[in-house]
């Protein structure tokens, strides 16, 4: 199973009965196909940062959780159809690479795709056409 981020911005007029029956409606549909949630945060009324159906304010929740892909996409066409729902996310949480038991060999695939390489090599200097910034417009030439 994958880990997953739902990020839920409600309707802020919406009743607490109906946010309520949202998110249950959410966790069923995650915990019905295996799945199970890992975190449940709501954040509260926030304001939006654009108008969204005349809204200047969401009531946020986010969820993370783990099920198989097929949930994902389920969850998101109930979410699209949902009238308390102004907007939704889901996005994939990577995992941290684990660390190897003692003796145990790494793969060095794997390794590779999570270390960033390191800041002691050389840089290659870009190759290219170089601007003389001593006699541009923003900066002429002194005069004699």
């Amino acid at each position: 199973m994958r880990r997953y981020e739902l990020m839920l911005v409600l309707r802020p007029d919406a009743p607490d009965e109906r946010t309520q029956a949202v998110l249950e409606r959410v966790t069923r549909t995650i915990v019905a196909d295996g799945g199970q949630i890992v975190k449940a945060q709501p954040w509260g009324r926030r304001r939006l940062a654009y108008p969204i159906e005349r809204y200047r304010e969401g009531q946020y929740h986010i969820l993370v959780f783990e099920a198989p892909p097929t949930t994902v996409g389920e969850l998101e066409r109930s979410l699209l159809i949902t009238e308390e729902v102004l907007r939704h996310l889901v996005i994939r949480i990577e995992r941290p690479l684990r660390a190897s038991k003692k003796g145990e060999p790494i793969d060095v695939a794997d390794v590779d795709a999570v270390v960033p390489p390191s800041g002691d090599e050389d840089e290659p200097e870009l190759v290219g056409e170089r601007i003389d910034e001593s006699e541009s417009e923003a900066a002429p030439a002194a005069v004699d």
